[in-house]
């Protein structure tokens, strides 16, 4: 399989690297940097005048820098913050300057972010913001929730988190004593109860902190899969599937790698992009499911 440049990561990858550049104290040379990153000027004017206008950096003899009261404030974990919103295309700008801003403060934990790609929340700015709001205040919501069998009226419901997964946006909530997950963009009607409060269920909070998918069910199943060695390097080099443990390497260069899912649909799409290098080991059953889902696609009986 041929490597693929993804774009974001690409977009990320040099924002942090500004970022971290500029926290230590350097001054950047626009010119140099298009040498550099392979980009044209425009690039990385935009880069240091709108992506890392939320620094307010100072402009002497053509070359950047961040004023002194700022210098060396960001950890390491904040610049990893960054980078993992970095390439925030897909969100209205003045809601993607927020975030930068929110996600750069650890004391706000109403944002997770996992992944680079980022859906269009255009026309839906506002009820972010007011969901955003409700968490960091510990308000109550409910809000009209759209199904495949039809809309769920959802009430009270507690509000724990915003977290985005691989591009789509949800809402971690305490509905009913169960922490569920919802897609921001099938909720419509959203109403703050501004005058209804609660405290956060620490065991729920925890759950959430330890969790590395948007599926919150109680119950894991473990699934080990084999990789190729045309794609191994890709799963040593970064983490291609939530909370995923490589088990071991083999000697044909292939591994064998391992991770815990509440649902299928959290493994079979990462599994069916990366055929025919990869395959299910166990839970047997599950390889069977996707090999009677790709008969069905091929329309073979």
């Amino acid at each position: 399989m041929a490597a693929q440049t993804d774009p974001q990561e690409t977009i990320a990858y040099r924002l942090s690297e500004l970022l971290r550049r500029l926290n230590e104290g350097q001054k950047l040379d626009p010119h140099a940097l298009t040498q550099e990153f392979g980009v044209n000027l425009r690039t990385v004017q935009r880069d240091l005048n709108e992506r890392l206008a939320f620094l307010e950096l100072e402009k002497h003899n053509g070359h950047y820098r961040i004023s002194g009261p700022r210098l060396g404030l960001l950890t390491q974990q904040d610049v990893e913050r960054f980078a993992s919103v970095a390439g925030l295309q897909g969100l209205h700008p003045r809601l993607g300057s927020e975030l930068l801003k929110d996600l750069l403060d650890s004391r706000l934990q109403s944002l997770q972010i996992r992944g680079h790609h980022y859906e269009d929340l255009s026309g839906r700015e506002d009820s972010f913001r007011q969901l955003k709001q409700a968490i960091e205040q510990r308000q109550t919501v409910s809000f009209r929730y759209r199904k495949p069998e039809g809309e769920k009226i959802v009430q009270g419901a507690q509000p724990y988190r915003l977290v985005n997964q691989s591009g789509i946006w949800y809402l971690a909530a305490n509905d009913g004593g169960t922490l569920k997950s919802y897609t921001f963009t099938k909720m419509n009607g959203l109403l703050v109860e501004r005058e209804q409060h609660f405290e956060p269920d620490p065991a729920m909070v925890a759950r959430l902190e330890q969790e590395d998918s948007i599926w919150l069910n109680a119950q894991k199943t473990e699934v080990v899969l084999k990789i190729g060695r045309d794609a191994a390097g890709y799963f040593q080099r970064r983490q291609l599937i939530a909370g995923q443990k490589i088990e071991k390497e083999l000697a044909d260069g292939g591994l064998l790698v391992s991770c815990l899912i509440a649902h299928p649909n959290q493994i079979l799409p990462i599994v069916r992009y990366w055929l025919p290098n990869i395959r299910i080991i166990s839970p047997e059953g599950l390889q069977a499911e996707l090999e009677q889902q790709l008969r069905g696609y091929l329309g073979v009986a």
